[in-house]
């Protein structure tokens, strides 16, 4: 069975951020490896890309959703960016459930189908959506729970980092994103995150 956490959200957002050396001038402090470069957070577009994206993101997010074809589309075109995409599940139990899912679903090869199997969802989810629609997309409920259980750990870990890094950047909530030495919270439209890319690949 599944386990859940219990997240708070954050205050308001900044909008850029120093590096010092290889570090983030905050009032935690965070390497550069750490906030790019999480070796449990799942990748999408060019694992081997020039800039990377990171998107802090909840599964029942009307926004995160909304805009994720545009974010899919830009990166798709680009073809060197690397998404690191960080789940910040802020809106409750069943947001932490899909997390948990998708993460569990991540240790066995199968991230990317269930990702966005819940990125197409519409509205708030319960556990039986989320349930649901991993059924839809293929996926075994039972195989997911073995999967987060056997990685329960690394799981709990990733997610505590995130949400460490999210409020340390004083993000309000998702989406919110963190390119090169910027921080962007909330929607970013086509040209603003090609903007954006550009200005990181720059600097």
């Amino acid at each position: 069975m599944l386990t859940r956490r219990t997240v708070l959200t954050s205050s308001l957002a900044l909008g850029t951020f120093a590096l010092l050396g290889n570090r983030v001038a905050l009032g935690q402090q965070l390497t550069q490896e750490e906030v790019f470069n999480d070796k449990d957070a799942p990748v999408l577009g060019n694992p081997k890309g020039d800039v990377t994206v990171v998107e802090f993101f909840d599964y029942q997010c009307p926004y995160c959703k909304s805009s994720h074809p545009t974010v899919k589309k830009v990166i798709e075109k680009d073809g060197n960016v690397k998404l690191l995409m960080k789940d910040w599940p802020i809106f409750g139990d069943a947001s932490i459930f899909a997390a948990q899912a998708v993460l569990g679903a991540a240790q066995i090869g199968k991230y990317e189908v269930t990702f966005e199997a819940l990125m197409k969802t519409k509205g708030k989810l319960t556990h039986e959506d989320v349930e649901s629609t991993l059924i839809g997309a293929g996926l075994s409920m039972t195989e997911l729970a073995s999967a987060v259980n056997k990685h329960t750990a690394k799981i709990s870990g990733l997610l505590d980092r995130n949400y460490a890094q999210a409020t340390a950047f004083n993000f309000a909530g998702t989406p919110a994103f963190v390119i090169g030495s910027s921080l962007y919270p909330g929607v970013l439209d086509e040209k603003r995150l090609i903007d954006a890319i550009a200005k990181a690949r720059q600097s």
